[in-house]
């Protein structure tokens, strides 16, 4: 479960980069860019997710 999770991050990662390509900062909220911005901040969300999933499997493990 652990390699998983860094492996959603990487991925996340990546989509982050590939989709800063496709910002236009003229129009940022408009066409290709707007989708652009919503998958970069859902990147953003799974990142701080899977960081908070692999902070709670931590204390779960200590209190065993």
């Amino acid at each position: 479960m652990k390699i998983a999770i860094y492996i959603f991050i990487i991925i996340a990662l990546v989509l982050i980069g590939f989709n800063a390509t496709k910002l236009d900062f003229a129009n940022l909220f408009e066409g290709d860019s707007l989708v652009a911005s919503i998958s970069i901040l859902a990147s953003a969300c799974v990142i701080v997710l899977m960081l908070i999933l692999l902070a709670s499997r931590k204390i779960s493990e200590r209190n065993k």
